[in-house]
């Protein structure tokens, strides 16, 4: 009996099926990112120049290291650094800014690259130099 009972279980789980639910959608592979052109010095040592932005009202803040931010701003609120970039937050009530800062030499002090600014509210884009104009001391 014994033995019958376990020549049956396989067929029995043969039987079986497993509930299934709705199909998941199949994902579409993600495209390649579009080739980028990286320009380096031959005797850079590999070293990447970062693009510098290049909008009116910015001219007083792209190219500043990060004490003369602080003095244009005040402190920041937040500062990330991230191998040799830095990345400084200030606040007001109009906006939100984020200034970039990169090395524009090798093992070169870290200046304003780039400055994105939006609204503290919902996080859409304001324009910049208007922000920097509302967040100067």
């Amino acid at each position: 009996m014994r033995s019958s009972v376990l020549l049956v279980l396989p067929l029995l789980a043969a039987c079986a099926t497993t509930p299934s639910g709705p199909a998941a959608p199949a994902q579409q592979p993600r495209a390649a990112p579009p080739p980028q052109d990286i320009v380096t010095a031959p005797s850079s040592g590999g070293f990447i120049a970062p693009r510098v932005m290049n909008l009116p009202g910015l001219e007083g803040v792209i190219g500043k290291n990060e004490t003369a931010l602080a003095n244009l701003f005040g402190p920041p609120r937040l500062t990330v650094n991230e191998g040799d970039a830095r990345k400084l937050q200030f606040v007001g009530p109009a906006c939100v800014l984020d200034i970039y800062l990169y090395p524009l030499e090798p093992r070169g002090e870290p200046s304003a690259t780039y400055v994105d600014a939006r609204r503290a509210s919902d996080g859409l884009d304001v324009d910049r130099a208007a922000c920097v104009k509302a967040l100067r001391r």
